[in-house]
């Protein structure tokens, strides 16, 4: 597992890296519903979702943009991990 460092905090490349596919290019800018739920997979492809996992969840959650039904999707789904 790989691992970015942002202002000296541990977060997941690859979590990272989905969230800026799904904003960049075709399309809003927005995560979308369908977008969460790559996330949300991404984040739990091993035993368990990892506290550095969590952790740029919530970074993701705040410094990316969703969509209205995406953002009360991501909140649901990260409040039950």
């Amino acid at each position: 597992m790989a691992y970015i460092s942002i202002d000296g905090e541990k977060y997941e490349k690859e979590l990272l890296e989905l969230a800026k596919a799904h904003t960049t290019g075709r399309g809003e800018g927005k995560i979308s519903k369908d977008e969460v739920a790559d996330l949300i997979k991404s984040a739990q492809d091993g035993q368990g979702v990892t506290e550095t996992e969590l952790k740029t969840l919530h970074y993701i959650r705040k410094n990316f943009e969703f969509t209205d039904a995406a953002a009360k999707m991501f909140d649901e789904a990260v409040a039950k991990l």
